[in-house]
């Protein structure tokens, strides 16, 4: 039991660590896909973290499997919701032109100009 506590105290420090990453780099970045980045991909690793131990501590500690399913829900839905709403950010950014640097502005239509010439 100590192991599993010890592990579930890792993984709470990791998801931490992440969560205060991920703010520190929203603060940091200089530019909107930046800062889309430290919002949405690192807190994700640690939102993955958080439910991995509160799942373990439900199922050992608790012995309540109900509350393990609801916290590996809640983890499944951030980890699909995420990337979304990353996008959602870079597209609005971009059709915004928030874009800091701008000779580096990207151009959805790359491709069109293989299909149209």
């Amino acid at each position: 039991m100590i192991a599993v506590r010890l592990l579930i105290d890792v993984f709470i420090v990791i998801g931490a660590f992440f969560a205060l990453a991920g703010t520190l780099g929203l603060l940091k970045m200089p530019d909107t896909l930046c800062r889309m980045q430290a919002s949405t991909c690192i807190p994700t690793l640690g939102i993955i973290c958080v439910a991995i131990a509160g799942i373990l501590y439900a199922a050992v500690f608790q012995h309540d499997a109900g509350n393990a399913v609801k916290i590996a829900v809640i983890g499944i839905m951030v980890v699909l919701t995420n990337p979304l709403g990353a996008h959602v950010i870079a597209r609005g950014a971009y059709k915004a032109d928030l874009m800091k640097d701008k000779s580096l502005k990207l151009n959805p239509d790359d491709y069109g100009r293989d299909f149209y010439e």
